[in-house]
């Protein structure tokens, strides 16, 4: 997971994002991505720190908002990217060869997708299904429940390579993800080369401890 699953990508992506040393600043972001999230270990966090630091050194010299952004959004291409990665090998590997990567991704991430909810606070009152809900209140939308409803998949738990998509996980509208495509981009150029180079390997697979992602921690494959 860290060679593959996470180093490509973040080293792609430091890369045409300028960093000085894109591949010291993989295991960088990765520090960072660990305590991204509110509740981390005061330790995660000092790490955390330390590694903002230096990804702040490796950086052109920009506005400080500029550099800001550029360290999130290589934050933000770690573990999701890195764990659509991995489900994507666990489903893709067995796939038919014929189905194209980018439809393979679109049913990853419909039935095993990486993000598993994210959280939102209501700005106004409503109703929502019979419940009211009140201003302010915190709401988890779970990704992967609205991605098998089977209003919508007749089949919502049968992985579908005939008709794949339909996945909510980026979003949609206004709160849409606007790194879909470079994290699809990301994920595809190291899912084609397993695709072709590789075959799966039949152990168990086990996930990193984490409560809105699904990232397996570690990535097994044979070449042909």
């Amino acid at each position: 997971m860290g060679e593959l699953a996470r180093g490509v990508p973040l080293v792609v992506l430091g890369e045409r994002l300028g960093l000085a040393d894109p591949a010291a600043a993989a295991p960088a972001v990765t520090a960072v991505a660990a305590a991204y999230h509110p509740g981390a270990a005061p330790a995660a966090v000092t790490r955390a720190d330390r590694a903002v630091a230096a990804l702040v050194a490796m950086s052109p010299p920009a506005p400080a908002e500029v550099t800001a952004n550029r360290i999130g959004l290589l934050v933000q291409a770690a573990d999701a990217t890195a764990g659509l990665i991995g489900a994507a090998v666990r489903h893709g590997l067995t796939a038919p060869a014929g189905l194209a990567t980018a439809a393979l991704l679109a049913e990853v991430l419909r039935l095993d997708p990486p993000v598993r909810a994210t959280r939102r606070i209501t700005t106004a009152a409503l109703d929502l299904g019979g419940r009211s809900i009140r201003v302010g209140e915190p709401l988890l939308l779970r990704f992967d429940a609205a991605n098998r409803d089977p209003a919508v998949h007749p089949e919502p738990d049968r992985f579908v390579v005939d008709r794949p998509g339909g996945a909510l996980t980026f979003g949609a509208g206004a709160r849409g993800c606007p790194g879909s495509r470079h994290a699809l981009a990301l994920a595809a150029g190291v899912v084609d080369v397993l695709r072709r180079r590789c075959a799966p390997v039949d152990a168990p697979v086990s996930y990193a401890p984490h409560p809105t992602l699904r990232v397996p921690t570690r990535l097994e494959v044979t070449l042909r």
